[in-house]
């Protein structure tokens, strides 16, 4: 159902994690080309006040406190909770769209922002609040998480503005990372995830990671403050000298990194969407996840490795059983991918 005119205030929710935002930059260009004069508010976690910042889609930031039943951070003290829905329905937004995810949890709290009109999805028994309920479309089960928020700002008749994620860069951004690599050729390898489920073995990228180093490859090593750990595994695991880079960048000096590299190697983590973005060719080892929903979708550019099992999508932090979805893909596999990958990128 199209949009009426006139909306000047309009809320986003997407409070979700870098690969999931990533994924939602297409859609929010959508909106903004859409309805070019209104002021679009996003609604997400701490993390994403600096990357919201940078878009040209977006023109406001709000975090929103830990919810219950949102697993990304803890539920906020109710006080915390209350005193944030009281200053959203203060804003009295003309339209608030929930991109979120189904709508189960979500859809009651887009309810309280108390804007005008309402959209978003709704799984089958989520609820659709507001007086129209057409405006939200069921959730799709299937395609990619890029085309299933398009599917929404379609529905609500606004033209696409292409499919590409957003990951802007700036001088100083690439000025670090040079300053980190210096000159030759690198690859990146990224051993760290969110989840440890997510997680393919330490031991496993140090193999993959000195295929490369003997083919005449650079390799960084790369991770959070919280994966130096992890990071010193990989590079304890090699035979041959690694950057380590654990801790030494922060978000946009990682993306710049890897716009400077010739392949990124890591986990299906928010890192591949930012390789996607960038145009990075990247290897992807999916352990766990939905592989049709998270795949980058140039096929070419990156190779998704995944080994399947009766229980993917995986719903756990830690595996329950022997991380089968991991340990079946191989070294050879992971190597051969890379290799194939980085002489399709030179032809």
């Amino acid at each position: 159902m199209a949009l009426p005119p006139g909306l000047a205030r309009v809320v986003v929710l997407r409070a979700l994690m870098l690969g999931d935002l990533l994924c939602a930059t297409p859609a929010l260009r959508a909106l903004r080309a859409g309805l070019p004069q209104a002021r679009i508010t996003l609604v997400g976690l701490p993390w994403a006040r600096e990357f919201v910042s940078r878009l040209a889609s977006v023109d406001e930031f709000v975090e929103l406190p830990g919810w219950p039943g949102l697993p990304e951070r803890a539920p906020a003290p109710r006080a915390e909770q209350l005193a944030f829905l009281a200053a959203m329905r203060a804003r009295r937004w003309h339209l608030a769209v929930q991109m979120h995810g189904s709508g189960q949890v979500v859809n009651p709290l887009l309810a309280a922002f108390g804007a005008r009109l309402n959209a978003g999805f709704a799984a089958p028994g989520a609820p659709r609040p507001g007086a129209d309920r057409r405006r939200f479309i069921a959730w799709p089960e299937q395609g990619r998480e890029t085309g299933r928020l398009l599917a929404l700002t379609d529905a609500l008749g606004l033209r696409r503005a292409g499919d590409a994620l957003d990951f802007p860069l700036r001088p100083g951004d690439h000025e670090r990372a040079a300053a980190l690599l210096g000159p030759g050729r690198w690859v990146l390898v990224h051993a760290g995830a969110q989840l440890p489920s997510r997680r393919w073995p330490a031991e496993r990228f140090a193999a993959v990671a000195d295929g490369l180093a003997a083919g005449g490859w650079r390799v960084a090593l790369t991770g959070t403050e919280g994966e130096r750990a992890l990071v010193a595994a990989v590079a304890a695991a090699m035979r041959h000298p690694a950057l380590d880079l654990a801790g030494r960048s922060d978000l946009w000096t990682l993306g710049a990194l890897v716009a400077r590299a010739a392949l990124v190697v890591c986990n299906d983590t928010g890192l591949s969407h930012v390789a996607a973005a960038l145009g990075t060719p990247s290897v992807v080892v999916a352990s766990g996840s939905d592989v049709a929903r998270w795949a980058p979708a140039d096929t070419r550019r990156h190779r998704v490795l995944w080994h399947p099992v009766a229980c993917r999508p995986c719903a756990h932090a830690v595996c329950p059983t022997a991380h089968e979805c991991a340990l079946g893909v191989r070294v050879d596999m992971v190597l051969d991918a890379a290799r194939a990958t980085l002489e399709n990128a030179d032809a």
